[in-house]
């Protein structure tokens, strides 16, 4: 008996709990309802006006830069450094002296080499004065003049090895930072330093096959590296390779900058603006006023309902090029129509809306 009533207790209990529960809730959906049924403020939004502009149409693409002429610089004969020419950094010119590797056993073959060819010289010279009067034979004279042309050739042979170990810069530009030190052995083809001609500079960069059409030498070019985030350097193509790689379907290109200062390093990751002869209108909003998806971008157009109260329109746009800021639209929106310039995460289509006091809209119609 008293379980019977502990359970209809217990049965009583959870019922009033329970229709405390739903009567709450309904009272709060009423509640939401109610609110609902009244009409909600406008939207306070910021809206600017879609533009016409005038741009350069141009090829975006990324590449490296790379010197004219860069190599390190090595030793052709190995030998022991007597003197080194340079500082790390310097700039030097084509012929400038590097190092110099010590030679003593070169002078030495050298001269052993011109007293040879003295010799030869002379003995030639006897033989040749003999001959008209034929007190030597011609077979003489041509073992006389063969051991002279080999004496001479010799001493060009001991020249030039002896020249070997001087070591020259090959062309104009700057070096880096030395690699060996004075007094050290190096073998041959030893990196000594490297160096690379700054100015003027390459940018090479690939582009898809089918911008093969738009380009060409002599089209001008932009570069910008992360070095240098305000700079902008200008140069033009100068050469576009003559096949496409089957493996990526890009083509090779290179431009010549123009790179007085040397801010522009051989290694240099850069961001290439190809540009195209003649300018283009285009249609351009503010980045800000389109929101990006992968199911396609869309921008909020503000337009008025039947009543005359101005309502958002989501549109799907085709967008293009940016620009300091503003995109190129390429269907979907049409100059002088009104946007929704920022928070577009808080809008719904066909929600009403209100034009904020100095929105960008309300500054060009002022302007």
């Amino acid at each position: 008996m008293r379980t019977a009533s502990r359970f209809i207790i217990v049965i009583i209990f959870l019922g009033v709990v329970l229709g405390g529960i739903f009567g709450y809730k309904f009272y709060q959906f009423g509640q939401m309802k109610e609110q609902m049924s009244q009409p909600q403020p406008p939207a306070k939004i910021s809206a600017t006006d879609a533009r016409t502009e005038q741009w350069t149409p141009s090829l975006k693409a990324v590449g490296s830069i790379e010197a004219v002429n860069g190599i390190a610089v090595a030793n052709e004969v190995p030998g022991v450094i007597e003197s080194i020419n340079f500082e790390s950094g310097d700039t030097v010119q084509k012929g400038d002296v590097l190092i110099r590797l010590n030679a003593e056993i070169d002078e030495a073959a050298l001269r052993t080499r011109r007293a040879e060819a003295q010799l030869a010289a002379q003995e030639f010279q006897r033989v040749s004065d003999l001959l008209p009067r034929r007190a030597v034979s011609q077979s003489q004279y041509d073992q006389a003049k063969a051991n002279y042309d080999a004496a001479r050739a010799r001493v060009n042979e001991a020249e030039a090895q002896l020249n070997k170990k001087i070591i020259r810069a090959p062309f104009d530009g700057t070096v880096g930072i030395r690699m060996v030190d004075q007094g050290e052995y190096i073998a041959t083809g030893t990196p000594i330093v490297e160096i690379n001609m700054l100015d003027p500079i390459y940018a090479d960069y690939t582009l898809s096959e089918k911008n093969l059409a738009d380009i060409d030498t002599g089209h001008p070019v932009e570069v910008t590296v992360a070095a240098v985030p305000q700079g902008r350097f200008e140069g033009e193509i100068s050469a576009i390779n003559t096949s496409v790689n089957p493996e990526t379907r890009t083509v090779r290109v290179r431009a010549t900058i123009s790179n007085p200062d040397n801010l522009l390093r051989p290694g240099m990751f850069a961001s290439v603006m190809t540009l195209q002869p003649e300018d283009k209108e285009v249609v351009t909003i503010p980045r800000t006023a389109i929101s990006y998806n992968t199911y396609g971008d869309f921008v909020f157009v503000v337009t008025e309902n039947g009543d005359g109260k101005l309502i958002v329109e989501r549109r799907t746009v085709t967008t293009g090029q940016t620009r300091d800021g503003r995109v190129a639209i390429l269907s979907g929106l049409e100059a002088g129509e009104t946007v929704v310039s920022k928070a577009l995460l808080r809008l719904r289509a066909g929600q009403k809306v209100e034009i904020q006091e100095g929105s960008d809209q309300n500054q060009e119609a002022s302007e």
